[in-house]
């Protein structure tokens, strides 16, 4: 596996961690067809656990078969396809080495209503099953952030002494945050900060708005002159924000969304320095090849 110079330089920036977790980084990196970029686009599929099975799959019902993630990915020339414990277990011996695994290691469901998530997979898990990472989620502003950061941390200590990488979805949520404020940009921005603050190797976030909801940040953000008027000037802000650009930061794809919606956002991600961006609704309930196409197109945009 041949690295070049944009890699090195991404991978000089983990500067505690073993040669293990940097070859499995270096797997990312050096994955389909944005392969040495710098850049990446994962697909993520937990979004049955989330939403459940009708309202993930049934736009597209060949997304039922945990096979078909694999396949889009693989056949996309994805960077990595991330789920949680059953939708890998199905697909990776058959699939085994086509495509960087993450197995997403906690999770939540519609039917509860505690802003908290369960702890589903473990890093044994993922040493099984041939993954590159872990993936958690963390709501910051919840009442139960205080517990999942202490369950990131034992899980990313483990993770990284097994030589795994430690993706973390840092979604803000909770009793002091309305819908416009979980992503709002200072909000994302401080999301984005106490996941590298938690040890994470790649930060996932939602694309912030151009709401300051907080009212401590208001006058600092008037202040400071910090710009946030435009997509690209936000998400520069959230990356400067995960320790000055010195770890990977990508960006959702939130719910689906038209064509040219979506490669607006993806072009403000690209324009504003983003690292890539981790889509999965967006793709998974299209047809396959209209699926292929956009990505296709997703993936142009990030290589330029």
């Amino acid at each position: 596996m041949t690295l070049t110079p944009k890699v090195k330089a991404i991978l000089n920036q983990y500067e505690s961690d073993n040669p293990g977790t940097k070859t499995n980084l270096a797997r990312l990196l050096n994955a389909g067809k944005l392969g040495g970029t710098g850049k990446m686009v994962i697909l993520p599929v937990d979004q049955g656990f989330e939403h459940g099975p009708a309202r993930s799959f049934a736009a597209n019902p060949a997304a039922y078969d945990p096979h078909y993630h694999f396949q889009l990915a693989i056949e996309a020339g994805l960077s990595g396809y991330a789920a949680p414990l059953g939708m890998l277990e199905c697909g990776a011996a058959t699939f085994a080495g086509e495509i960087p695994l993450i197995l997403k290691c906690n999770s939540s469901n519609s039917l509860a209503t505690e802003k908290d998530q369960a702890v589903t997979g473990t890093v044994a898990d993922a040493l099984r099953l041939g993954c590159a990472g872990i993936g958690f989620t963390i709501y910051p502003g919840s009442e139960y952030c205080f517990d999942q950061m202490e369950e990131l941390r034992e899980l990313a200590a483990e993770a990284k002494s097994a030589g795994l990488a430690v993706i973390v979805w840092s979604y803000p949520r909770g009793p002091v945050l309305d819908k416009k404020a979980e992503t709002a940009v200072d909000v994302c921005a401080y999301a984005a900060h106490m996941a590298a603050l938690c040890g994470a190797h790649i930060i996932k976030v939602k694309p912030p708005t151009d709401v300051v909801a907080l009212d401590a940040c208001k006058p600092v953000y008037e202040k400071n002159k910090v710009d946030v008027a435009t997509l690209a000037a936000r998400i520069n802000h959230v990356v400067q924000s995960s320790f000055g650009g010195r770890r990977i930061v990508i960006f959702s794809g939130g719910e689906h969304t038209g064509t040219d919606n979506l490669l607006a956002t993806i072009q403000g991600i690209h324009d504003g320095g983003g690292f890539g961006s981790i889509i999965g609704r967006n793709v998974f309930q299209r047809p396959k090849a209209e699926a292929l196409a956009l990505l296709d197109q997703i993936i142009a945009i990030f290589k330029n």
